[in-house]
């Protein structure tokens, strides 16, 4: 592989001047000698940065950033070294030379310049037919429906996809040369049997997919209309063919190497502290949308080793986020089959599932980005979810279920790289199984077990946060310098309702819904469990004094819970306008949803009509599990804070104490009731 001479470089930093390549990016202002301004490395009201034009060097005092000019254009444009000289050689006008290989059988790098302006080319040309089209209403509705502005549109450069065989043909393939570079990107098809081409994407939704270099290298298209579900070879795809289509493999585009989003969490977030992988484009969109701007997703295909390698590079952390079907939980174990490998000291994975009939795009629009960063902070760590899924059709209580285990696990937990992590590992099942390590490490000869079929889940689209955790406060913006903006389309999102209504809704009690949902041991009413204690305890205040004490810990789905049970413990019999102008009298106006949520109203309304229904034995039901909840929570708090310690640091009551967190989460009862 060619290198870039390091002369060159001395050279081209002897011609360039750091003020003139800061100034472009960030206004700077003379203060005596040096020039400054604020830092665009880190918040700042009053200016700490400085940049010295006589040492061609600048410095933040408040956030020690520091270097020369190529270490800032790499740093401020998130670009890696070589994009970084190539980018200051170009303003330079220079041309940057490339060292032959050392060895002369090595071949020299192919040349795909011109492949990726054929493609940034075809992504222009979409999103402009999104602005322009006669027919682009169709496309900007939907758009709209699925509660996107042309803002968001345009910061990740989605367009549209005209009805015609040749669009792209006639607008980039003028020469046969052309022709044949359309068809080596994958935009146009040629079949050689009736020697005909054409365009591969049409009357489609297109998400242009960008490398970590921010250039195009293939397209995902999302049919409009369901009369429109044809595939590439423009024959009609009966039954649930895709809705997605992906662009093949290129010499550019390996899908099973790049991830939807991450060039634009990389450039909306200086650090990553976690990357929260999805299933989806909607859902890269739609959460970076509500300032969430780490995610991202594969591109129709199992999150791979080569995907994790690809996001750990930026970030220690990887939270995979899935529906909570059958099909989700078959997604998260073929990942979490992928992740074993990959696990050195220091990285973390987890596993968040989203309610049944939610997806991330529905589910942050129906909570916020808040309530949903709490959700990706309480995800399941590996070594947990490992054990929870192995364990799932076995009674771990009997000898047999643990020797079970103890053959399942060991084969899996051997593909572990060799690490403090991997021994604890083995420490915590030798805890659970009972055996010494020593039998343990004979069992790793077994086959290891296959937790997730091959095929992709059948309702993968075929194309496609605690302070840590807490969302950007800034959603996604186009670029600084283009003082041009103008939207994909104007006005704001259609009410998503019109969108919302054709899911299942979170707490949908219909026979089918409930089919697909394991039944519990208590209540069948199906609510988050603070709305079904303010439900109850609202339509039935004497419940309240049934209760003689309720102590949870203070959490947003606690607070008002506790000020109600308070609120009617101090009154005999409270009218139902005195409870909800009291309410509203201490939270205000915006909290009306919380105490007369019409779904709570009609679920509960529901489970009344049961002979069986007890409404104190719901409510005891429910403040039990609220303590259980929060117990929880602080045990994967403190197993975060343990995990996330480098391993090598860890003592010995370190390690004892995440092997005891890991094996706990016994259930309490806090409610004294009468």
């Amino acid at each position: 592989m060619s290198r870039i001479p390091q002369p060159f470089i001395d050279d081209l930093l002897n011609r360039l001047d750091i003020v003139e390549i800061v100034d472009k990016r960030v206004k700077l202002k003379k203060t005596g000698k040096n020039y400054s301004a604020c830092c665009p490395f880190h918040n700042e009201k009053s200016p700490s940065f400085t940049v010295s034009q006589d040492k061609q060097f600048y410095y933040c005092f408040g956030c020690g950033a520091s270097g020369n000019a190529l270490g800032f254009v790499m740093e401020f444009d998130k670009v890696d070294f070589v994009d970084a000289v190539e980018s200051l050689a170009s303003s330079a006008g220079l041309q940057v030379p490339k060292e032959e290989p050392r060895f002369k059988n090595s071949k020299p790098k192919q040349d795909f310049k011109s492949l990726y302006q054929l493609l940034a080319d075809s992504s222009t040309f979409y999103q402009e037919q999104l602005k322009e089209h006669p027919d682009r209403e169709k496309a900007v509705k939907y758009l709209q429906e699925r509660g996107l502005t042309g803002q968001i549109a345009k910061a990740y450069g989605m367009g549209y996809a005209p009805q015609g065989w040749n669009n792209l043909l006639s607008k980039f393939g003028l020469t046969e040369d052309d022709c044949k570079a359309l068809i080596t990107t994958g935009m146009v098809i040629e079949n050689t049997e009736d020697n005909k081409r054409y365009d591969r994407f049409r009357h489609r939704i297109m998400f242009p997919i960008l490398d970590t270099r921010g250039r195009t290298i293939g397209f995902g298209g999302r049919v409009l209309g369901e009369e429109n579900r044809v595939g590439a070879d423009g024959k009609k795809v009966k039954g649930s063919g895709p809705k997605y289509l992906n662009s093949p493999e290129t010499p550019v585009f390996q899908k099973g190497k790049e991830l939807y989003g991450l060039y634009q969490a990389r450039q909306a977030n200086r650090e990553l502290k976690h990357l929260l992988v999805v299933e989806g484009y909607m859902d890269v969109i739609a959460l970076a949308q509500y300032g969430i701007t780490n995610a991202v997703a594969t591109l129709g295909t199992a999150c791979g080793e080569e995907h994790l390698k690809l996001a750990f590079k930026y970030t220690n952390t990887i939270v995979f986020c899935f529906d909570g079907d059958k099909a989700g939980r078959t997604a998260a174990k073929r990942a979490l089959e992928n992740a074993i490998p990959v696990m050195h000291d220091g990285y973390q994975v987890k596993f968040l599932f989203v309610p049944e009939g939610q997806d991330p795009d529905s589910l942050v629009r129906q909570i916020g980005p808040e309530r949903f960063a709490e959700l990706i902070a309480k995800g399941s760590p590996l070594e947990e979810f490992f054990f929870d899924v192995l364990s799932e059709d076995l009674d771990t209580t009997t000898m047999g279920g643990r020797a079970r285990l103890s053959k399942l696990a060991a084969p899996l937990l051997h593909k572990l790289p060799k690490s403090v992590y991997r021994e604890l590992m083995f420490e915590l099942l030798a805890q659970r199984t009972g055996l010494s390590q020593d039998i343990l490490q004979e069992l790793i000869a077994e086959p290891a077990p296959k937790l997730a079929p091959e095929e992709p889940a059948p309702n993968q689209p075929q194309s496609p946060d605690s302070e840590q955790y807490a969302p950007n406060a800034q959603h996604y913006q186009p670029p600084p310098e283009d003082d041009n903006f103008i939207p994909a389309f104007e006005g704001e999102p259609a009410p998503y309702e019109s969108y919302f209504a054709q899911q299942m809704p979170l707490n949908d009690t219909s026979a089918s819904a409930q089919a697909q949902r394991p039944t519990t041991p208590k209540s069948k009413i199906k609510l988050p469990t603070h709305k079904l204690a303010i439900r109850l305890m609202l339509e039935n205040p004497p419940l309240a004094h049934r209760v003689k004490a309720l102590e949870l810990p203070e959490s947003p789905e606690s607070t008002h819970l506790l000020r109600l049970f308070h609120f009617l413990k101090l009154r005999e019999n409270p009218t139902f306008s005195s409870i909800v102008g009291s309410w509203l009298g201490i939270f205000g106006p915006d909290s009306k949803a919380d105490l007369l949520d019409p779904i709570a109203t009609e679920v509960l309304g529901q489970a009344k009509k049961s002979h069986a229904f007890d409404d104190f034995q719901e409510l005891q039901d429910a403040l039990n599990k609220l303590q259980q909840q929060a117990d929880e929570r602080q045990r994967r708090q403190a197993l975060s804070q343990l995990h996330s310690k480098p391993f090598n640091t860890l003592s010995a009551e370190d390690k004892q104490q995440l092997l005891e967190l890991l094996a706990s989460g016994k259930p309490k009862t806090v409610s004294k009731t009468e």
